[in-house]
């Protein structure tokens, strides 16, 4: 199995940026297809990019597109997510998830029932 921790998470004013790291540890991450979830206070989890083994070609939601950027670098262990003109909506504690893949289906995962493995959040504010 997989573990994962996320940082890079804090306070910033609506349209300033952060970028969050998710450092997996255990079997090899290059087998896992990433995510980033988001859930924010009295709403249910959600589903923000994931981005496939290869790196190659991301999926977003609609809500953060144009905005957000998931990368991964395999040699480390970690995928990134790139956090670009923030909203106040966009406050919510973001989950980095795994799923184990064989290889690269060209389907995009973006139900958080899909994944394996999740790590401890990361809390994002962003004020008006």
């Amino acid at each position: 199995q997989v573990q994962l921790v996320e940082s890079g998470g804090g306070s910033v004013q609506a349209g300033g940026s952060l970028r969050l790291s998710c450092l997996a540890s255990g079997r090899t991450f290059s087998s896992y297809v990433m995510g980033w979830f988001r859930q924010a206070p009295g709403k249910e989890r959600e589903f923000v990019a994931t981005i496939p083994r290869s790196g190659r070609s991301p999926y977003y939601a609609d809500s953060v597109k144009g905005r957000f950027t998931i990368s991964r670098d395999n040699a480390k262990n970690t995928v990134y997510l790139q956090m670009n003109s923030l909203k106040p909506e966009d406050t919510a504690v973001y989950y980095c998830a795994a799923r184990e893949m064989p290889y690269d289906s060209g389907s995009y995962y973006v139900d958080q029932k899909e994944y394996e493995y999740w790590g401890q959040g990361t809390q994002v504010t962003v004020s008006s």
